[in-house]
């Protein structure tokens, strides 16, 4: 489900552009392309609409007369307006009828949850890759945001309607589990008294030495004098996997699929690539290596995917694995992967061109830096261990909710910085907090109801109440399904948690401005009702981004 009023709303005024002969291919071809805005005055209505202003050069006419010919053929009744009218230099605002919007509230609390749900992905098939952390230590503050943000998206896209397929693609065969594999080879000697050689490129977390105890405790001696190299790689992406898949349920993020990279060997699947590019004459020998023809699909240069030394660039992995995606039958992939990778795009969607035929199966969501901080200043080393902050250490010091909260809360694209001191506050600063304590105050009150015998059964009708009390709240509720979509549609996940942060300050300024509770049962009812349907889409949008909703604060 969507707003379908502003839809309709939309169709109407494209209908009319349409009888005035005004439609144009490069401004307005489809009710799609009419923008409707909530004017930030509301003294303009709850919609305005600037169509006219970019109609004046196909008309021909002043925008202003432009503006009062497509009024003229909208229908106030139809549309469920109670006003229309013309401003300077031309905006159309929209006013909706009172009780229009006071049946959202009784639509609410009639679907429940279902509220906001939609069919748009229906079609689509979603394969969502995201953290992908190299399974050799713990998972960073970096990991947290991309943790946070896929698994809200996947929540979010499901809700309107997409067949989500949430994966974790574990590296698991490259150079890193080698060298992590001699890492704990080390301090497992080291466990025993001997002499040890960590080079630069090993791992020195305090994970790799709680590997090296375990395999002691299980195994005893039996590797001192007799290193299996593949046991070591196994053993160790096994533990310290397990490490990960931990700290990712504490951080209340699940996964569909652990996807192995090792299986892409096994299977044949990076050899069978191969031939494939070969085959579509994506390839080309150089200086003794294998080209990959990428500039052909906007990237800045051809890409090596076999050394001259016949050992593979981990590009090739990369194109086996989203060859794999599609081969499964997914028709829209997403990568979330971390500010490094920025150069990868281009060189991943040629790659998935050459392999689906379409660059537009898949998108890369960049996610940007993060920084904590505390008492004004960065924090970059953990206070326990002394060591680069973890993602546990985190959900300690705030918690997840708060985590959780923060890290969806800006546009992915932008740096952020982590503030522990305000993630702590119970205070209305706190954005995490103030929307909980929204909800509880919901729950309080129908407590408090409950507790002086009234028994809650929403009403069908109002009859009572103050509408002007309530217009804000109703049509914000109104917004709810279209904010869910543009965040599914154009991956924004921060979208949702302003609008629980204004849903949040609407409750509270009611809250301080209404008695609920009073000797007046029709009102008292009609005014729960109301708080019924904030609940309800209150409970849902928290859900969405991974936070709880506590019935006491």
């Amino acid at each position: 489900m969507i707003n379908e009023l502003k839809e309709l709303i939309k169709n109407k005024i494209f209908n009319a552009i349409v009888e005035l002969e005004y439609v144009d291919e490069s401004i307005i071809k489809s009710q799609d392309d009419i923008v409707l805005e909530i004017p930030k005055d509301k003294a303009n209505g709850d919609y305005s609409t600037n169509t006219a202003m970019r109609l004046a050069r196909v008309a021909k006419k002043k925008p202003l007369d432009i503006a009062h010919e497509i009024v003229e053929k909208l229908n106030m009744k139809e549309l469920n307006l109670s006003d229309i009218s013309v401003a300077v230099p031309g905006f159309i605002n929209l006013t909706i009828d009172k009780k229009y919007l006071l049946n959202i509230i009784l639509k609410i609390n009639k679907e429940q949850d279902a509220y906001g749900n939609a069919d748009f992905g229906k079609n689509e098939r979603v394969c969502l890759e995201y953290v992908s952390a190299n399974p050799t230590g713990y998972l960073h503050v970096g990991h947290g945001r991309g943790a946070a943000y896929g698994d809200s998206l996947a929540r979010i896209m499901k809700k309107v309607g997409y067949n989500v397929h949430r994966e974790y693609y574990v590296n698991d065969a490259g150079n890193q589990i080698t060298n992590m594999a001699y890492s704990v080879y080390e301090r497992y000697k080291e466990l025993f008294g001997y002499e040890i050689e960590m080079k630069n490129d090993y791992y020195f977390g305090k994970e790799i030495i709680e590997v090296a105890k375990t395999i002691q405790e299980e195994y005893g001696d039996k590797f001192l004098d007799a290193f299996d190299l593949e046991f070591f790689k196994n053993y160790g992406t096994n533990k310290l996997l397990d490490n990960l898949k931990k700290d990712l349920e504490k951080f209340n993020v699940n996964f569909d699929t652990w996807f192995s990279e090792k299986s892409l060997y096994q299977n044949k699947a990076v050899e069978q690539v191969i031939d494939k590019l070969k085959k579509a004459g994506f390839t080309y020998e150089k200086d003794g290596a294998l080209w990959l023809k990428t500039t052909d699909f906007e990237d800045e240069k051809d890409r090596v995917i076999i050394k001259h030394d016949g050992s593979y660039t981990y590009l090739l992995p990369d194109i086996a694995y989203h060859a794999n995606k599609l081969d499964r039958g997914y028709n829209y992939l997403i990568d979330v992967l971390g500010a490094d990778h920025h150069g990868y795009i281009n060189r991943l969607k040629a790659a998935v061109s050459m392999i689906g035929g379409n660059s537009n199966l898949i998108d890369v969501e960049i996610l940007q830096m993060v920084r904590v901080i505390e008492n004004g200043e960065e924090v970059k080393m953990s206070k326990r261990s002394g060591k680069a902050i973890t993602l546990n250490d985190l959900i300690a010091e705030v918690g997840t909710d708060a985590l959780r909260y923060f890290y969806v809360d800006k546009s992915l694209s932008t740096h952020m910085d982590l503030d522990l001191d305000l993630m702590k506050q119970k205070s209305n600063d706190n954005p995490v907090f103030y929307s909980q304590y929204a909800y509880a105050r919901i729950c309080s009150i129908f407590k408090n109801a409950q507790d002086v015998g009234i028994k809650f059964e929403p009403v069908t009708k109002f009859e009572k109440i103050n509408f002007d009390s309530v217009n804000d709240i109703c049509f914000s509720l109104l917004q709810y399904p279209n904010v869910l979509l543009e965040a599914a549609e154009k991956k924004l996940v921060h979208k949702l948690t302003h609008y629980i942060n204004e849903l949040a300050y609407q409750l509270h300024s009611y809250y301080n401005d209404q008695k609920v509770l009073t000797n007046d049962t029709q009102l008292v009812m009609e005014k729960l009702t109301v708080l019924s349907a904030i609940k309800i889409v209150l409970k849902d949008a928290l859900t969405l981004i991974g936070v709880s909703t506590p019935e006491k604060m």
